[in-house]
């Protein structure tokens, strides 16, 4: 069951039919919208808390504003499962995440309300200005820019330089600060306590309502009544706080805190902000998983639970007889912190996703060692850099499709420098229900073109921790990338004693006739099945696990090249540039000729999905890679 809508919702198709609802009806709707959203998400999964943290916002939003003329931009899509609800999609939202159902996050080819597709964090202020120029060059006097954005990714520089631009361009931006304390984990930094400063300051609290009360009036006080109005108002913020105000010194009107749920304020609030022309910002209190008082007290596990009881609070897990292999970031969680009991140089870094990547298992075990410096990769990179002139060896890990946002800092203050910085990258590969903002597809490609980086992939949980344990050797030189996927690995007892994978080496799996399989990273588990059920078909391709994509192993490529004329190359990452592009290229440069078949993600974005479904459509699951072998074998073709 997926749950019905209530009796308000369910005549709510579109904003506009909302709009038509006498505003006493509000708060039977937001209670509606919340238990919709409770009610399907439990039975389908997807994220939850920051959605129920912001129901009231929602549509007060959509109440007020007339969207889609009026331009309201998510950050992160985290949080707008309330806005697909309300923007025509409330019949398919049990297709969320799910695949070739709607996507998780705002996606402007899915609807007109999603004016910009969000998946990582902290460009709505960006692009909400860039949608209010465009309108004002157009002479579109009468349109309204909303930027949602939450107090998590509120840390990152691009929110910054956003708002820097935007207060000298004078254009008119509403920028929501929803404020909860919360990203996925607790936020950290000197930003979340500047903001609690505020929150709870009560001398403050206790006269913005009145000049609030003064603001409403300047119409009446005459043409010099505004600015007179702003000179008392940043007067008394900046007394009452004893400092002055971050966003006022931005040239934004700071107007707040004010209370995130309850919906009529927030309605009168947005009425009087829609007619204050230029930068202003609305600082919202809420809280993560409101209404659903699990949620509310463990906001970090509510974020994305998976499928669980409404009722009773249970959520629900695969329950097996036998045990499991672990999670690849549990592996990691866990190795780095044996190997920093070992060696006192190794720190840990993360940008903001310590339970994400389970960096938070050294947060607990070595709290002075390991930093989650905010929703911040570029800084992540350049701070890990910091350290490693100074002789310590930081493992700085970040999703792969995160990474990208901090690429000229991996090649300007890590690569050229030759720092010895271990970059572990969570998430390579398809990931999954995200979807194309979070599938790691490109970092093989990305970063096998950088000089002095080592590039590699472990096939299963022992090779993981044997590369972290080769990486921070003394005589292992830096930077080093580390990739592995999303999901559970392939081993049970995976806590072997470590051992050094040499730079550049890779390994023979099996040995074989004709065909030969060179595979990077998880999907080497993918050509094992593949090989075993063609042995029964009468296949028998030889398999090798190269480990690295940078520095190949071209002693093992010349043996493989002497022996094979046909080759067949798996990759879960992009095909352009990527370890497949790798292989032919040695191919070229020895002047070996031979038939290669690269396997791996086709020059597109793929959606949302599971990863079996996703591994499949890509063609690098184990059917796959026997369909390539029987055709090599048959027809000896090129691809």
């Amino acid at each position: 069951m997926d749950g019905k809508p209530g009796n308000l919702l369910k005549t709510i198709t579109f904003p506009e039919d909302l709009r038509k609802l006498p505003e006493k009806d509000l708060d039977q709707v937001t209670r509606e919208l919340r238990d919709y959203i409770i009610d399907v998400v439990s039975v389908n999964g997807g994220h939850f808390g920051a959605s129920l943290g912001v129901v009231e916002l929602t549509v007060a939003l959509h109440y007020v504003f007339n969207t889609p003329h009026d331009q309201l931009v998510w950050d992160v899509g985290h949080q707008a499962y309330g806005h697909k609800i309300l923007t025509g999609r409330r019949e398919v939202f049990h297709t969320n995440r799910i695949y070739k159902g709607i996507s998780g996050f705002p996606k402007r080819s899915e609807s007109p309300y999603d004016t910009f597709g969000v998946g990582h964090s902290s460009t709505s202020i960006s692009a909400a200005l860039g949608m209010a120029v465009a309108s004002r060059l157009k002479g579109e006097k009468d349109r309204q820019h909303i930027a949602v954005i939450g107090d998590g990714a509120m840390t990152a520089g691009m929110a910054f330089e956003a708002l820097n631009h935007a207060g000298v361009e004078n254009s008119n931006v509403l920028v929501i600060l929803n404020d909860n304390c919360m990203s996925i984990d607790p936020n950290v930094g000197a930003l979340k306590e500047y903001l609690t400063d505020i929150t709870t300051s009560h001398a403050y609290n206790k006269v913005k309502d009145e000049v609030w009360k003064m603001l409403g009036k300047i119409s009446k006080f005459g043409p010099n009544a505004q600015e007179v109005v702003s000179k008392v108002e940043n007067a008394i913020k900046t007394t009452l706080l004893k400092q002055s105000n971050l966003f006022e010194s931005l040239r934004f009107r700071y107007f707040g805190p004010v209370d995130g749920h309850d919906v009529h304020r927030l309605v009168k609030v947005m009425r009087d902000l829609r007619d204050i022309p230029g930068p202003k910002i609305l600082h919202c209190l809420t809280v993560k998983g409101k209404g659903y008082e699990l949620a509310e007290k463990d906001q970090t596990k509510w974020h994305a639970p998976g499928l669980f009881d409404k009722i009773t609070g249970e959520i629900f897990k695969p329950t097996n007889d036998k045990p499991q292999p672990p999670k690849y970031q549990d592996v990691f969680g866990h190795t780095i912190v044996e190997l920093a009991e070992k060696n006192p140089k190794i720190v840990g870094v993360t940008p903001a996703m310590p339970s994400g990547c389970s960096l938070n298992i050294m947060m607990k075990a070595m709290p002075e060692r390991a930093f989650d410096v905010g929703i911040a990769e570029q800084h992540a990179v350049t701070f890990s850099a910091g350290m490693a002139t100074q002789g310590l060896v930081p493992f700085c890990n970040i999703y792969s499709s995160f990474m990208q946002r901090a690429y000229d800092q991996v090649v300007h203050d890590a690569a050229l420098q030759k720092l010895k910085v271990i970059f572990c990258l969570d998430r390579g590969g398809l990931a999954g229900a995200d979807g194309p903002t979070h599938h790691g597809a490109f970092d093989l490609a990305y970063f096998r073109c950088i000089p002095n980086m080592i590039v590699s992939a472990p096939m299963n949980e022992e090779e993981l921790r044997n590369l972290m344990y080769t990486a921070q050797l003394d005589e292992t030189p830096g930077p080093f990338s580390i990739r592995y996927p999303r999901g559970n690995g392939v081993m049970v007892d995976w806590r072997k004693p470590f051992q050094k994978v040499p730079v550049g080496k890779g390994r023979k799996v099996r040995d074989g006739e004709e065909v030969a399989i060179l595979t990077i990273g998880h999907p080497g588990n993918f050509a094992v099945k593949a090989c075993e059920e063609l042995d029964r078909e009468g296949f028998h391709p030889a398999h090798y696990d190269m480990r690295y994509v940078k520095p190949l192993d071209e002693e093992l490529l010349h043996e493989i090249f002497s022996r094979f004329k046909k080759i067949v190359t798996v990759e879960d990452g992009c095909l352009m540039g990527g370890f497949g592009s790798a292989v032919a290229e040695f191919m070229i440069t020895h002047n070996y000729q031979a038939s290669i078949t690269r396997l791996g993600i086709p020059d597109e974005f793929i959606e949302h999905g599971e990863q079996k479904e996703l591994w499949n459509e890509c063609g690098f699951d184990s059917e796959a890679i026997k369909k390539a072998v029987r055709q090599t074998v048959g027809e000896g073709i090129y691809a």
